[in-house]
């Protein structure tokens, strides 16, 4: 069997066989985890090479290399060649530091110890609610981050690989040029917002997030973008008051970091912003869950919510009822199991 194990792969194994499979998760991640800490792709990026090669290149003992290469191989990642070296596939390619779409931050953030920590402790969250991160580490998951310089970076770096890629997704499928004055809120650095406004040369953007992240790295990202003198950056918090009158606010991966209570007062502070905005809009950017007994990567990543900091992925029926509790109706058809743009104007008064 080569390639990723995926339902085609699998259907023709036993049913107890397929379950055992499901339980090979946890050794599948910690492979590919050192196999991107090694940067094995980018020392084959030029061609296959033998573990022996590789074992001096990386300074690690070769027949336990090459025991862990070979179950990279088994899943697709690498491909065993007849003569034992290895070498990297269409899978593997993405594991390269240097490659459009890199993985590699990404694989290395969901193979550290912040993520398998958590997931050790998944029956503390199940048994009380509560997120497992808080009840490993003794403090919040943004505290951490705070507090670990190295854990900051890893995940700052994974999320900014995440941010661009999805950033592209989201800039194709909506036309986000409708809005001549655009707020960005809880927008980071700016990434999402300086692709926006190099794509649609007539809209102004606003960019809202706490100082120590605009303050400092968003005016250079705007520079290097050519778009400075399209946006203006204001120091804030989406809890507090927001830049009022502007035709649409975007919120990209905010909510699903936040419970239906505080994710309905953060909508509470956008529906104040549009008040007097006839035909404005909110935007949200979420990966939108899809159908029961469908497979979407939206169910795992609402996990990592629920295990670092009690958040949530939601599905259109959940969106819809946090919607209305603070304000807002959906007026789109944003597809399930992907990145959607929800697009919400504020009900009127009284409803």
């Amino acid at each position: 069997m080569t390639g990723v194990v995926g339902p085609a792969m699998t259907a023709a194994l036993p049913p107890h066989v397929r379950l055992l499979l499901l339980t090979d998760g946890k050794r599948v991640s910690r492979v590919l985890h050192v196999v991107a800490e090694l940067d094995i792709a980018g020392l084959l990026a030029d061609g296959p090479l033998g573990v022996t090669d590789l074992a001096g290149r990386t300074g690690t003992h070769a027949d336990a290399l090459g025991r862990v290469l070979r179950v990279a191989a088994a899943f697709g990642v690498l491909a065993e060649e007849p003569d034992g070296r290895y070498a990297l596939t269409e899978v593997g390619q993405a594991l390269r530091a240097d490659v459009p779409g890199s993985q590699r931050d990404m694989v290395l953030y969901n193979g550290d110890e912040m993520l398998w920590r958590s997931y050790g402790a998944l029956m503390h969250t199940v048994r009380t609610g509560r997120p497992a991160f808080e009840h490993v580490y003794g403090h919040g998951f943004f505290e951490h981050l705070e507090r670990d310089p190295r854990a900051g970076a890893l995940f700052d770096r994974a999320m900014t690989g995440m941010s661009r890629a999805t950033s592209r997704m989201l800039l194709d499928s909506y036309d986000f040029g409708r809005f001549p004055r655009l707020v960005d809120v809880g927008g980071g650095r700016g990434l999402f917002l300086a692709e926006l406004l190099t794509r649609h040369a007539g809209v102004r953007g606003t960019l809202v997030d706490r100082p120590v992240v605009v303050e400092e790295e968003a005016p250079k990202l705007f520079e290097e973008a050519g778009v400075s003198a399209r946006v203006e950056v204001v120091p804030g918090d989406f809890f507090g008051a927001l830049p009022p009158g502007h035709d649409a606010y975007v919120l990209k991966a905010v909510l699903h970091d936040w419970d239906d209570e505080r994710a309905a007062a953060i909508l509470r502070r956008v529906r104040e912003a549009l008040r007097d905005v006839p035909d404005g809009r909110l935007l949200i950017c979420e990966f939108l869950v899809g159908p029961a007994n469908d497979w979407d990567r939206g169910k795992l990543l609402d996990l990592d919510m629920l295990v670092r900091f009690g958040g949530r992925e939601r599905g259109e029926d959940q969106w819809r009822a946090l919607l209305a509790t603070a304000g807002f109706e959906l007026v789109n058809e944003p597809v399930a199991g992907r990145w959607a743009v929800l697009e919400c104007r504020p009900l009127p008064d009284g409803r």
